[in-house]
Order: C-alpha cells, then structure tokens, then sequence
C-alpha cells in the first residue's frame, strides 16, 4: 500500500452517490463503482456515472445500455444517447434506431423563445400496412399534481380540486391518429380538410372506441383512449405552467385562433384549417399537437370537478350519461382553451367538426430494449 496521503486507500472507498465523502476518500473504482453511482437516487450522480462507464469497454458499454433499458429518468436516457449517438457499432445502433431526437422549447411571458435543448425519446413503430406506421411513444411513469393551480389565469371550476395523480408507464401516438392511418384500419374518411398527413376529424367518440378495437384486432395488441388523466400527464410532460411551452403560447408552436392571444403575446395567426401532425415543436416527452389544431376524446365520462376523480390514471366511468370528455383545444378556439388543464365535453355520440384523438397502449418493453 502506498504511504503517499495523496493517493486513495483501499479503505478510504465510499459508495457512488454519497452526498459527502470524506476528506483522503477515494470514491469506489472500476466497474463496482459505476454499477454502485448508477444505484444513487441522484440523477446527476447517475448520469457522470454513465461517462466514466466508457472507460471500461464492453463491460461498461453493457452499463450504459442497462441504464438506457432501465432508468426512468429523461435525463438520464438523454445522456446515455448523446454519449452513444454518433458510434458505429452495430449493437450499439439497433438499439439506438427507436429513439428521436427534437428540440424542447421553452418561451418568456411574451411569447419569444428563450430556451432550446435537445432531448431523445423512445418509440415503437406499429406497421399499419400500405406504408402507413404508427408510432407511439414511452412515457415513464410518475406522479403529478392534476388541475389548475389557483393562480393560474382564468382557471374554471372543473379544473380543480387539483390533486395528485400517479401514472403507470404506458406508450401513446406520438401525433394524434391520421388521416391515413384512420383509412387504413377503418377503410373511410370523414375528414372535411383532406390530407394523408392531416389528423382525421368529424369522428365520434363511439367512432374512436371502434378505430381502437379493429387496431386491436388488427395488431394483437390491446389499443385503447387515453385516460383524463394519462392526456394530462402526457401532456405536461413534467412542466406545471399553462402550456408545456411555458407562460403562454404562439401561432408559431400550435395551431389555434390567433385572433385571440393567452397572456401578454400579440396576436398571431388564425390558419382555418388542419395542418399536417408534427408541423409544430413537442413537448418534452416527444409529443406533438397536444396543444390545439383539434380536440382531442378521452376515455372518460364528464364530471364537473374532480371530487371523487381516481388517482391512479385510470379511466373515471361513474355516472349513467354519456358525455365524455375531450382535451386540447382546437384550430377553431381561443389560446385560453388550449391550456394543458382545460377540460371540456361532448355527448359521445355527436359527430363533431374539429376533434380527433390519440391512442394508447400499456405494453412490455418492446424487443428492441428488453433483448439488452
């Protein structure tokens, strides 16, 4: 054993993700050492852990991809494909080929852009036939506060109390369902602004119900409408302001009546009609369009506030009527009905102009991670 006080002693090794560390104390090496860092509770612990495994070749290539498959954590997933995205391995990019990248933007008060990060998500691709893919997206389970907070600026009744809600994991359409997907599985198309790359409108709630049964069917795999609350988790995508943009929103990042502004922006535009999915930035989870271009069905029956509302994500089926609830504004309405709380009805059976829906899917970790 070394005499020099500088250099760590065998029994000086504290584990990873210590938050004090004594003075002369070396933090525990090797590959036991990074396996002990990527344990911590501390995401920031976790993710210096996820570089230093790269010192170790293979052993620590196993690491991070572990980390990838296991860790909940955005950040976490974020590092693990910056580090490993402009590699060449062959193992390293089948496992890398179902996650995107996108920017994740963020506005002041007034509406103007000030931050743009990168950020990556997992998704899965569903081969509808005819060239025609769904794509749906993971989101990791959580806990968040549903509802409106009292400050927020013209907050409704219905939007409260707000009250906390735990999400199981599950998979959603990255963008809601399209017109080409819609006519794939239900051979039709009831869309009054006509595109392949357009979301399907002027369907029913029945009507959505049924696209997910013939997925179902059609896939071997149980598709169903998100939840009330599964729409507002996903949603917010770990943000607590209006709209996963922040304080406010724009014409530039959803489609809406700009006419009618949210805050301290100016006016923007008020385009008239659909666009193609994906014409406007995500939110943090990767998902697109969930602020206005058109309302979205949930599973759930309407009730006028959430006393009573379950806490566990699921779908709220008391009472004996059938209006069901929709979620996130339309091209058609103000920005003050496109807020992430906002929440609204319609009978399940009226065939409206300007709503659609997203699909969703509680699945096992798909192949491409579960083989790591």
């Amino acid at each position: 054993m070394s005499e020099n006080q500088n250099e760590p002693r065998e029994y000086d090794a504290v584990r990873g993700g210590q938050n004090l560390i004594p003075a002369n104390a070396a933090v525990l090496g090797g590959i036991p050492g990074v396996k002990s860092r990527l344990a911590s509770p501390i995401i920031e612990v976790r993710i210096a852990a996820l570089s230093e495994a790269l010192k170790y070749g293979e052993a620590g290539l196993d690491l991070i991809m572990q980390a990838l498959q296991h860790d909940e954590s955005i950040q976490v997933k974020f590092t693990v494909c910056s580090l490993l995205k402009d590699r060449n391995e062959e193992k390293i990019k089948q496992h890398l080929r179902n996650y995107f990248e996108f920017d994740v933007i963020t506005v002041d008060a007034e509406g103007k852009e000030n931050s743009r990060i990168k950020s990556f998500a997992h998704y899965f691709p569903e081969d509808l036939g005819n060239g025609v893919v769904l794509e749906m997206v993971y989101i990791p389970g959580g806990t968040f506060m549903m509802g409106s907070p009292a400050t927020e600026s013209g907050r409704m009744s219905c939007e409260s109390p707000q009250h906390q809600v735990t999400v199981p994991t599950f998979y959603v359409g990255k963008y809601p369902i399209t017109q080409a997907q819609w006519q794939t599985v239900m051979r039709n198309n009831p869309s009054r602004f006509k595109g392949k790359k357009r979301p399907v409108e002027s369907v029913n709630w029945h009507d959505a119900v049924e696209f997910c049964r013939k997925l179902s069917e059609k896939t071997g795999k149980i598709y169903r409408l998100l939840s009330e609350a599964e729409w507002e988790y996903a949603c917010r995508a770990g943000t607590t302001t209006p709209f996963y943009f922040g304080e406010t929103i724009t014409t530039d990042l959803a489609n809406y009546n700009g006419n009618y502004p949210f805050g301290g922006e100016p006016k923007g535009l008020n385009r008239a009609q659909t666009m193609d999915v994906g014409s406007f930035p995500p939110n943090p989870f990767g998902l697109y369009d969930m602020h206005g271009e058109l309302c979205e069905w949930c599973s759930d029956k309407w009730h006028i506030n959430y006393d009573g509302a379950p806490t566990d994500g699921s779908s709220w089926e008391t009472g004996t009527h059938d209006y069901r609830i929709k979620r996130g504004g339309s091209l058609y309405r103000n920005a003050f009905y496109c807020r992430t709380a906002f929440r609204n009805y319609d009978y399940a059976g009226d065939l409206l102009l300007m709503v659609g829906f997203r699909v969703a899917v509680a699945l096992a970790v798909p192949s491409s991670l579960s083989s790591l």
